[in-house]
């Protein structure tokens, strides 16, 4: 048995998709329902920035066909404090602005970090212990995306397959890769994208990452990807693998062209 894999776009509104992905003068108004039904999943960055209502959260669910999710990049607020076992107050602003309103469409709740952020693991560890399960009834499922050296180490891992939240892995050439398996899903971010390429990856790059994706949805890792820990137990789970960054003009091609090879 294999879980489901999702493949999708950070974000739905850009300007150089219109055109390029959007059809020409597709309304503007209209691009989640277009994007949405392109794709699997969209990772929305504009909830690390600002807070929407709940009617905002329910219009998307609505706007978006059956099976969609909705990957929601954590505040900036809850991420960036000196002291991270202190973010309690804003993580419950951020789980309680509404977000419920997706229901099922709600996929997983994206925690990113600095650059800067180094791992210390005693704050780390009260922070993952305020990430609530779930929030009026719903569900939640929580992922952290780091960005500094020293978390790749087991003691990281150990902390993260303690509290079942997922680390992601992310394909940068800017950044570290933690390809350690962790929750009871698997979370990818593609960021090295390149323009000069219509899908933004190769075609034998894509076919690498599919065949990726399938393992991680089978339950087993890959063993391209580079662990700081012993494997995590193999179980089926559910797999979300975003194309964001790099080349962004190429992100829903690329999504797209990986979605037909898991087809």
């Amino acid at each position: 048995m294999t879980n489901p894999i999702r493949v999708g776009i950070g974000g739905w509104t850009y300007e150089p998709w219109r055109g390029s992905f959007y059809p020409p003068k597709w309304p503007i108004k209209r691009e989640l329902e277009y994007a949405s039904r392109h794709v699997s999943a969209i990772e929305v960055n504009g909830t690390f920035y600002s807070s929407f209502k709940p009617a905002t959260f329910a219009n998307w669910r609505d706007t978006a066909p059956d099976g969609f999710v909705f990957a929601l990049k954590a505040s900036r607020y809850c991420v960036t404090r000196k002291v991270l076992a202190e973010a309690d107050d804003s993580i419950a602003r951020f789980i309680g602005q509404g977000i419920v309103e997706l229901g099922d469409k709600l996929g997983p709740i994206l925690w990113q970090f600095a650059a800067t952020r180094r791992f210390a693991a005693d704050d780390f560890a009260a922070f993952l212990a305020l990430l609530p399960s779930a929030h009026e009834g719903l569900a939640l499922r929580h992922a952290v995306h780091v960005r500094h050296d020293s978390f790749f180490t087991p003691d990281f891992v150990a902390l993260c397959r303690a509290a079942g939240v997922a680390i992601v892995y992310a394909d940068s050439a800017d950044y570290p890769a933690i390809g350690d398996v962790s929750g009871d899903f698997a979370y990818l971010r593609l960021e090295d994208a390149r323009e000069d390429k219509p899908t933004g990856y190769a075609p034998e790059a894509l076919d690498r990452w599919a065949e990726a994706a399938r393992l991680l949805a089978s339950g087993t890792t890959p063993a391209t990807l580079p662990c700081a820990a012993d494997p995590a137990p193999v179980r089926p789970r559910d797999t979300f693998v975003f194309m964001i960054n790099g080349a962004k003009v190429r992100a829903p091609h690329a999504a797209m062209a990986l979605i037909e090879r898991l087809t």
